[in-house]
């Protein structure tokens, strides 16, 4: 039985937001011209024709891997409205929880214009207390069949708690296998000693915002460098999250990558955010929208062009492909696994490994797509049963996956095979680690606006913001669209007069 469904031919109807009043439109996307276009018309405001896509191409590679999860068994709620406008984590929601948010402060030290959560713009500070956060953790680990393993504290900046160590410890106590901390990297690069301490209480990586390798994309790098220096001594992994926008600093984002690579032995990835018109860009002209829309295909050509083809658009996937090799790890196993169910449109990866100062993606080594199929079918196989016992089925199978890799042009100190045998067989995922610290992430997830809006996409939503209240929300319905965050904060926050009053004026140690 095929685990991905079946694409949907263009054009294809969904639901989205008009931008001007928030209610939702019926929505067409459409090719046009080799770029998939949504088009949608509020009874209002009057018709829109939105960038969905900068290629069909990519498109319907990524579309292939559309796959429809079953959610979680214990939703929070009834869908009885329209989706997005009825979140927690309700029974029409087709994903559960890869990676949880928790904003532990929207307090700052830098005053970004882009960002999503800043205490003086907002004029309130949002700071859930140790308790609150330990129910919001209590909350993601009781999700069924899989409880949330992963988790991100952000905000504002995370740093700015005193008590981020003990937050931390309290995490991997609770049983989150995955930690890890959303930072500008200021308090990483002046206090010589704060890496060591989180790494200590079990900090997994710091996902730290990286815009550029130039003081013209970001005129805090040498603090950034500072801060992966401390990593480096605490052994402490570092994701770079850059920032993308068309005209700013999409013309170094073969640099950064470069730049993990000279670092690859405490960079572990870049994951690249395309810019969504949100906040103060909510405000551009279609003219001006259209003009600066970065799509993730763009990005994949961006990186192809700046890397001289060592990266190529074709080396990318959506998040969804590794949805077959959860699915053999459960056939097998009969034990239910994450699985990455994202909408095909949300996200692209791939792994490169560095030698000899040249990328080598994992394609030039592993036929990906021969893999996936692979996978599917074995997973399909040990599902259905037959006369074959899975031991022996499961063997068959890692020996047809083995035939796939090309081991004469594999990196040194890479044993893809065995990668395979010992995750599959043992489910040894310390091995799965090593292979991550060996090879270099590469990743974008472009979150939504109110222009390029699909529910569809909400549906199937990976990264859920955990609240106060205990409700469980989508990344894209938190911070855009019907924007849940407003309603959360102001809620659960005091007036920053008072907090600044009582507990004393908000530093800013960074460019403002």
């Amino acid at each position: 039985m095929p685990i991905y469904d079946t694409p949907v031919p263009l054009p294809k109807r969904t639901t989205s937001l008009c931008h001007i009043c928030l209610k939702p439109v019926d929505a067409t996307i459409y090719e046009k011209n080799g770029q998939i276009w949504m088009a949608k018309e509020c009874p209002e405001h009057g018709a829109f024709d939105e960038l969905y896509w900068s290629s069909a191409e990519m498109y319907h590679k990524a579309e292939r891997f559309s796959y429809n999860g079953d959610g979680v068994q214990n939703p929070q709620l009834t869908l009885q409205k329209e989706c997005p406008f009825e979140c927690g984590l309700c029974d029409a929601h087709l994903t559960s929880t890869s990676l949880a948010n928790v904003d532990v402060t929207n307090r700052c030290n830098l005053r970004c214009e882009w960002c999503f959560a800043n205490a003086h713009a907002r004029g309130y500070v949002y700071e859930p207390s140790f308790e609150q956060l330990r129910e919001m953790l209590a909350t993601l680990r009781q999700e069924k069949p899989v409880p949330t393993l992963a988790v991100q504290f952000s905000g504002g900046e995370p740093t700015l708690r005193e008590d981020l160590p003990e937050i931390i410890k309290m995490a991997v106590e609770m049983g989150f296998i995955q930690t890890q901390i959303a930072t500008n990297g200021i308090r990483l690069a002046k206090d010589d000693t704060l890496a060591r301490k989180l790494r200590q209480a079990g900090l997994n990586t710091v996902y730290l915002q990286f815009n550029g390798v130039s003081k013209e994309t970001d005129g805090l790098i040498e603090l950034k460098k500072k801060a992966i220096e401390n990593c480096r001594k605490a052994g402490q992994g570092v994701v770079l999250v850059p920032t993308v926008a068309r005209g700013l600093n999409d013309h170094e984002v073969g640099q950064i990558i470069y730049f993990a690579a000279q670092n690859v032995d405490v960079v572990r990835g870049v994951n690249f955010q395309p810019m969504a018109f949100t906040g103060g860009a909510s405000e551009f002209t279609s003219a001006v929208r259209n003009a600066q829309r970065y799509t993730l295909p763009d990005l994949a050509l961006s990186i192809e062009q700046q890397t001289n083809g060592q990266v190529k658009t074709e080396d990318f996937y959506p998040v969804p492909c590794v949805v077959s090799i959860s699915k053999l790890i459960e056939a097998y196993t009969q034990t239910p696994q994450i699985e990455f169910s994202t909408h095909p449109h949300c996200g692209i990866a791939t792994y490169l490994f560095v030698e000899d100062g040249q990328l080598i993606p994992i394609n030039r080594f592993v036929d990906v797509d021969k893999f996936f199929e692979l996978t599917q079918k074995l997973a399909g196989n040990l599902n259905n049963g037959g006369v074959l016992r899975k031991p022996a089925a499961l063997m068959r199978g890692l020996m047809a996956l083995n035939s796939l890799v090309d081991e004469e042009h594999q990196p040194k100190g890479v044993q893809f095979k065995e990668i395979i045998k010992t995750v599959l067989l043992t489910h040894d995922y310390k091995t799965l680690g090593d292979f991550h610290k060996k090879a270099l992430f590469i990743g974008a997830m472009h979150f939504m606006d109110a222009y390029n809006y699909d529910v569809e996409r909400v549906k199937r939503c990976a990264i859920h913001y955990a609240t106060p209240g205990g409700l469980i929300i989508p990344f894209c319905a938190y911070n855009s669209g019907p924007c849940y965050r407003d309603a959360i904060e102001k809620k659960y926050s005091i007036p920053l007069e008072e907090w600044e009053r009582t507990r004393g004026k908000i530093q800013f140690e960074g460019l403002t």
